[in-house]
């Protein structure tokens, strides 16, 4: 590596992801007008204008380059980096055609799928049984926390609220640890997605899409597969729960309340947690701070966890604990009778 020093590596990235993002947003917004790629109103949505929702686009772009330049300048020869931004470009591609076509979700499954076996193969993932079946459960958890973020994408500026906080947690653990490649790639998403809520917070002008969402979930759960790799036990699993939380604990609660309801587990609408805090009195701007200020708790508990400063089985117990607690407190304010359905 050369002698810039790790810190000014990522800060520049990120940066320069931050300039990218919110320069290239607009464009492609009115792009996005003139061919009519918006997402209409419905009894599902909570919008009520037509809106594009090519945003995901800009933060894709502005992640991959920002963060391969950034890496090329730090001569850092880290093949898991490539592997991951390479993949993660496949899945906003993907996003991208479903937001054009909607797809079928075993196209969009299958797709994933591969992409997230190429990342657990070739970066690695934590050990937890020592057989073939550790390869099933990271590549499966980076198929579940990729959609959730997904489901996430429900309020303006919630998403890119949250990715902005998990990876500036990211960032500082991956350069803890000496991954100046991966801390980069944060940095770069980090700086993405802040540089897009300038078109995304409340009201937004611009939507991420599928291209976004599945774009930032997927680079978030592999960059946090990577940085677990080889980890032992359940420690490796508990923070990777921890820094995923909140995606986690919104796409439970919503397949909880539609189990208990009758309704289909995978069809949209406003029973999320975004949605349940607005029905308790919150503006969507609020929405978003408390959200992302529970993920930077969740993410600070993580980065302990993994460096072993708090024991994890204590911590495990005490969050999983909590988040029944929210479930429960959640699950009891009104949503389906007051929406009739609801937005994923």
């Amino acid at each position: 590596m050369s002698g810039l020093s790790p810190w000014l590596v990522s800060a520049v990235a990120g940066l320069g992801a931050l300039l990218i993002a919110a320069l290239l947003t607009e464009p492609l917004r009115r792009l996005a007008l003139r061919r009519g790629y918006t997402d209409q109103p419905n009894a599902r949505r909570v919008h009520v204008h037509p809106t594009p929702y090519l945003g995901g686009i800009a933060v894709a772009c502005a992640t991959l380059c920002s963060a391969s330049v950034a890496t090329l300048a730090a001569k850092e020869h880290d093949t898991t980096v490539g592997v991951v931004l390479t993949c993660a470009a496949l899945v906003a591609v993907l996003g991208l055609a479903d937001d054009l076509r909607p797809l079928s979700i075993r196209v969009r499954v299958c797709i994933e799928a591969a992409a997230a076996l190429v990342v657990v193969l070739w970066c690695g993932h934590p050990v937890l049984f020592g057989t073939w079946l550790d390869v099933v459960v990271a590549v499966a958890w980076i198929l579940f926390t990729t959609n959730a973020f997904n489901l996430l994408d429900n309020m303006d500026g919630v998403v890119s609220t949250v990715t902005v906080v998990t990876a500036g947690f990211l960032c500082c653990a991956a350069l803890s640890g000496g991954l100046v490649g991966t801390a980069s790639v944060m940095a770069a998403l980090a700086g993405a997605c802040a540089g897009f809520l300038f078109h995304n917070w409340h009201p937004a002008r611009i939507f991420l899409g599928d291209a976004g969402s599945l774009f930032v979930g997927f680079l978030v759960s592999s960059a946090t597969v990577s940085l677990h790799r080889d980890n032992g036990a359940l420690s490796g699993y508990t923070s990777l729960f921890l820094i995923t939380l909140v995606v986690t604990a919104d796409t439970g609660l919503v397949m909880v309340a539609r189990r208990r309801e009758g309704r289909p587990v995978l069809q949209g609408g406003r029973d999320h947690i975004a949605h349940r805090l607005r029905r308790l009195g919150l503006t969507v701007r609020q929405v978003a701070v408390v959200i992302g200020g529970f993920a930077a708790m969740t993410c600070l508990t993580a980065v302990l966890v993994m460096f072993k400063v708090l024991p994890q089985n204590a911590v495990l117990v005490t969050v999983v604990s909590i988040t029944l607690v929210a479930w429960g407190l959640l699950l009891r304010v009104p949503v389906y009778a007051v929406s009739g359905d609801a937005q994923s």
